[in-house]
């Protein structure tokens, strides 16, 4: 008889916790990389720089509300990249890696195009893998390098009226 009610009690307490209980997995590694984009023309060209020492924030948001939810900060290296580790799925959250800043005196301008890229925080997509990728996020130089208009036109394809 107080076999039956140990199992009775663990039935009732204790497996209802083992199965609510989170399994917290892995920390996401979310990687991407901060430019300079010395041409000022909104895209990576073949000028384009990378910039070590950028900051980088991960901002999680409450879908409905928008509130923030989560928050952690990091810097590139000396390539440019940056790997940010975020704790914990974010499954119903809206997630984004951010420009926070450039040490780069004359490179400080963050492209409003460019500012932010959305990052998936959730492994009930799919998705396996513990690193997952941003797009890459750039600062505007102060005033473009000489020979740029000369690059535009290779991207763009057309000639200057004479």
């Amino acid at each position: 008889m107080a076999i039956s009610g140990v199992l009775l009690l663990f039935a009732l307490c204790v497996l209802p916790g083992l199965v609510s209980a989170r399994t917290l997995g892995n920390p996401f590694h979310i990687q991407g990389r901060v430019y300079c984009d010395t041409c000022r023309c909104g895209f990576e060209t073949t000028a384009t720089t990378y910039i070590p020492g950028a900051t980088v924030r991960i901002e999680c948001k409450y879908r409905n509300t928008l509130q923030l939810a989560y928050s952690v900060e990091g810097e590139t290296d000396a390539t440019g990249t940056y790997n940010i580790l975020v704790e914990d799925d974010h499954e119903d959250q809206i997630c984004e890696s951010v420009l926070v800043s450039s040490p780069v005196n004359d490179c400080k301008s963050a492209d409003p195009g460019r500012n932010r890229a959305n990052v998936v925080v959730t492994r009930y997509n799919g998705v396996v893998k513990d690193k997952h990728y941003a797009n890459n996020m750039g600062f505007f130089k102060d005033q473009p390098l000489a020979g740029c208009e000369e690059l535009l036109k290779q991207y763009l394809n057309y000639d200057q009226p004479q």
